[in-house]
């Protein structure tokens, strides 16, 4: 194996810090800096390249304005697909929802910090508008939410609901009239939020952690991206360039045939990895200067930046390392 770039080498004493030169070490992260930006939502959207069949979904979607729900495990480039469009329409970025285990569609359209309004309550500090609006409506106290934001945009709009399925089960039936009709109450009597635009692009998202229900699925348009070879093929061939020069096609095919025989190996008990371990270990296997040769020997588990792709001590043994 060869003696790869290593930014804190093995130690088996205690380290002489009086000769360790903490410029080199310091230099040595320089190099990682691009690799890092580049593996961005937003600046990996030039390089998504999305499968015939969600090629297909996001084309139905767009021509009947529906909201696009895409599933697979992750790393398939659902959340990507948002920025994709973004870019592709030349629009600004996402409107992004990031959904939480405690989540509620009135997230969705804004945050009401009642923390404040009470402490300046109590401070009398609260004064009435000069539009006799109701005082809970101010900017320090009501927080507009994406879907707020997507309906007040004049200019086509994506909006992102990212991870749907880690939400309580209510949430997605209670957005279907808020989507439906594009308008919801305001909370404080105000005049209802209307789009004010065209329809914003809805892209959502799912691990499937949970099953989503029916009259949900029914106002959308569905695409279930498998993570299979070609898919794989795709991925690697589109991001090859950005781990150039220390990632050519000789290590990209040893790394995407390794990979798949992580896959195959976890696949049944374990975690197999998914796209996003990929890239991450090519990125890995570039800076730090291996060969397709130190990818063809020994078992999985001691492949060289394993740790890339395996989550769990237990799968460790799944891929040939005895229990320790």
């Amino acid at each position: 194996m060869t003696d790869p770039l290593a930014f804190v080498r093995h130690q088996d004493r205690p380290l002489d810090w009086d000769r360790h030169d903490r410029k080199a070490a310091r230099a040595a992260l320089s190099g990682t800096i691009d690799m890092a930006a580049a593996r961005r939502l937003d600046q990996g959207a030039r390089r998504f390249q999305p499968p015939p069949e969600l090629v297909a979904a996001i084309n139905a979607a767009l021509a009947s304005r529906s909201p696009l729900l895409l599933t697979g495990e992750p790393g398939t480039g659902k959340t990507e697909t948002a920025f994709y469009l973004s870019e592709y329409f030349g629009l600004s970025a996402p409107y992004h929802f990031q959904v939480r285990s405690d989540s509620s569609a009135r997230d969705l359209r804004y945050d009401f910090d009642a923390v404040a309004y009470l402490q300046d309550a109590y401070a009398k500090a609260i004064g009435t508008p000069a539009d006799g609006s109701d005082p809970r409506a101010q900017p320090r106290y009501l927080k507009k939410g994406m879907l707020w934001l997507a309906y007040e945009s004049e200019d086509e709009c994506v909006l992102l609901i990212d991870e749907i399925d880690k939400a309580p089960r209510d949430f997605p039936n209670d957005l279907l009239q808020e989507l439906s009709d594009q308008c919801f109450a305001h909370p404080f009597g105000g005049a209802p939020v209307r789009n004010q635009g065209p329809p914003p692009i809805v892209v959502i998202t799912s691990n499937g952690e949970r099953s989503l229900p029916d009259p949900f699925l029914r106002r959308c348009v569905i695409c279930h991206i498998e993570l299979d070879d070609a898919l794989l093929g795709r991925i690697l061939d589109a991001w090859e360039s950005a781990f150039a020069p220390g990632l050519g096609p000789e290590l990209g095919a040893a790394a995407l045939a390794g990979f798949k025989k992580v896959r195959g190996a976890l696949k049944e008990r374990g975690r197999p990895p998914g796209a996003a371990g990929l890239l991450l270990w090519c990125n890995v296997l570039a800076v730090q200067q291996f060969t397709a040769a130190d990818l063809a020997t020994g078992p999985l588990a001691d492949l060289p930046g394993i740790v890339c792709l395996v989550k769990v001590p237990e799968d460790y043994q799944l891929l040939g390392r005895p229990r320790r």
